[in-house]
């Protein structure tokens, strides 16, 4: 009989995110802490999205190391794109009512970053993407979408897990990927770099 495997160090989830935590949940693992590191998510002058994502997800790995040496540390960052221009989380409800008429009736990409730091210090980093397509959105729509309040925290303005969800007409790619934590990337690093959950 086999003994199960068991990883040596902690995982600590470098993310304030419920949906990431409910993904891992979801691919059997249970991070040993929530620490999430607050930093400047401010793209960066000529950055591009993809840039953008890999670099704030190994920013809050990074963080976090700092805060748990040996310690296996995840952190993850989403973008929301339309051609080149990055959507982020919105600051007020006209920010999110502006970035949801941007993107009714067009594509968009978005992108997640996973960034994971090893005990060691070692350092493994993926990227996964998805193009959604979203209807184009009455006035009421729109308002209905706002009401609901999941524009808070949301990439783009919307949770594809909400109600944003059954505006979504086609999602070519990595569906966790848009949720915030792209579980097979996820997984796939965790295991290269040694963790073995419980």
């Amino acid at each position: 009989m086999n003994a199960t495997l068991k990883s040596p160090a902690p995982l600590v989830l470098a993310s304030a995110s419920p949906r990431r935590l409910a993904l891992l949940a979801q691919a059997g693992v249970t991070p040993d802490r929530v620490d999430p590191c607050d930093i400047d998510e401010s793209p960066l002058p000529g950055e591009t999205p993809r840039m953008a994502a890999l670099r704030l997800a190994t920013l809050k790995a990074r963080a976090g190391a700092a805060r748990h040496p040996g310690a296996f540390i995840l952190g993850a960052d989403t973008v929301v794109a339309v051609e080149r221009r990055m959507l982020g989380k919105p600051a007020t409800v006209e920010e999110a009512r502006a970035m949801l008429q941007r993107l009714s009736g067009r594509g968009h990409h978005v992108l997640t970053a996973v960034t994971v730091i090893a005990p060691d210090g070692r350092v493994a980093r993926r990227l996964a993407e998805a193009r959604v397509k979203m209807k184009r959105l009455t006035d009421a729509e729109i308002t209905a979408l706002l009401a609901s309040d999941e524009w808070r925290g949301a990439a783009g303005g919307y949770r594809i897990q909400g109600l944003a969800g059954a505006h979504i007409t086609n999602l070519i790619g990595s569906y966790t990927a848009v949720v915030g934590l792209p579980l097979f990337e996820t997984m796939g690093l965790l295991r290269g770099l040694g963790y073995a959950p419980a």
